[in-house]
């Protein structure tokens, strides 16, 4: 690490944050996370997440490391390994899957009670996510399924999204920054 690294690091300037990602299977989790990447660092063709990968990508002052997870139901009971080590958490909804919000929102309550997520102020960023699809549910509606209104100790904080073309991913990435900044603070 050189003389600026250190600097930077002292001075706060850079922070290296990870992240969780999660969401039920097909919600748009990998797109999204690809789409934060750089240009020349993101691919073409995206494939179910199996288990989970972990990406990288930068803002201005934060370094952001994120765990992809599977939302398949069979590898969901793996998230809770994660929960300690994430700082902050994104949970991708699709806007356009309404037979499945009753799911996302029993995976959301079971993630809250969570004793490792229960009792900390770790910020929740929410993506509804596939607004490009007809018929798609507004981000009012889905946060008022997920009756998100009832989470008190934590900030969070909900965006439209179109991932595919990277539509409100950057509104929502500038929220999550204030928040752990404001934390670190």
């Amino acid at each position: 690490m050189g003389l600026f690294d250190k600097l930077v690091g002292w001075l706060g300037l850079k922070k290296e944050v990870n992240v969780l990602c999660l969401g039920l299977d097909n919600s748009g989790k990998t797109t999204i996370i690809n789409k934060l990447k750089p240009s020349n660092a993101q691919v073409q063709d995206i494939v179910p997440t199996i288990g989970f990968s972990i990406e990288k990508f930068k803002t201005s002052s934060l370094s952001f490391t994120v765990f992809d997870m599977s939302g398949q139901g069979r590898y969901r009971n793996l998230w809770e390994h994660y929960y300690k080590e994430g700082q902050a958490i994104i949970f991708v909804i699709d806007s356009a899957d309404k037979l499945r919000m009753v799911v996302a929102k029993e995976e959301l309550d079971t993630l809250l009670n969570h004793p490792d997520i229960k009792h900390r102020r770790i910020p929740i960023l929410f993506f509804a996510n596939k607004m490009d699809v007809r018929d798609a549910l507004s981000s009012v509606k889905v946060s008022q399924l997920l009756c998100l209104e009832n989470i008190k100790d934590k900030p969070w904080y909900i965006c439209a999204t179109d991932a595919i073309k990277g539509e409100g991913l950057q509104e929502g990435v500038d929220w999550l920054q204030d928040q752990i900044k404001t934390m670190r603070t």
